[in-house]
């Protein structure tokens, strides 16, 4: 999966116009990580690939860690409307909590380099502006966690336990640890999602469905 990203990023020419310096940094920050990894990205890469100088992207951004705020930003503003948009027009529950992880672990394989950003030890103290942005992905969790646990129960550890395996099912996507034939695309990646919800409400809980 990470070989086909690279290689869509790779033949992807978006050609840099004059105004929109900034999503084509971002857009190359993105390639940059992906073939390379995170800790070699620098402002400099950025602009040889866009074709601008090395002194441009400081227009945009202070350093490389506010290059990787903007991209965790956009990430979690993409997660949060796609967790919105699953869940919507689902009533019941338990479908709903599920509706938003299998989203999640979707938004994850679809755009693992910004997954990989939003939560990097190299963003270092989170801003207020972004914790508030990436709020809005944990209050929907919080919001589908609430509606399912009863009366006397904690809903935000409800929240963290949900957010635990869904985001452990992303990270062993992402690494390759889980075979390529159950994730060869994000259906497949999201219908993995759903069947290992099923598991552990299932034979895992020692329980029925």
């Amino acid at each position: 999966m990470h070989n086909r990203l690279i290689a869509r990023l790779r033949t992807s020419k978006t050609p840099y116009h004059h105004g929109d310096l900034r999503s084509a940094l971002l857009d190359a920050a993105v390639a940059a990580i992906a073939e390379s990894g995170l800790p070699s990205l620098s402002l400099r890469e950025c602009a040889r690939r866009v074709g601008v100088s090395h002194a441009a992207p400081y227009r945009h951004f202070e350093d490389k860690r506010a290059l990787l705020m903007a991209i965790a930003t956009q990430g979690f503003q993409w997660l949060t409307a796609a967790g919105r948009a699953a869940i919507d027009e689902v009533e019941d529950p338990k479908s709903r909590l599920d509706a938003y992880g299998a989203a999640y672990v979707r938004f994850a394989f679809e755009h693992p380099v910004h997954h990989r950003v939003m939560f990097s030890v190299e963003l270092g103290p989170i801003q207020a502006d972004l914790e508030q942005i990436s709020g809005g992905a944990f209050g929907l969790l919080l919001e589908c966690a609430a509606g399912l646990v009863g009366p006397g129960e904690d809903p935000e550890l409800a929240a963290v336990a949900a957010w635990s395996l869904t985001h452990g099912l992303a990270m062993l996507i992402l690494d390759g640890r889980i075979p390529a034939d159950r994730v060869a695309n994000a259906d497949g990646a999201a219908a993995l999602a759903h069947a290992v919800f099923g598991q552990w409400r299932g034979p895992l809980s020692g329980g029925g469905p």
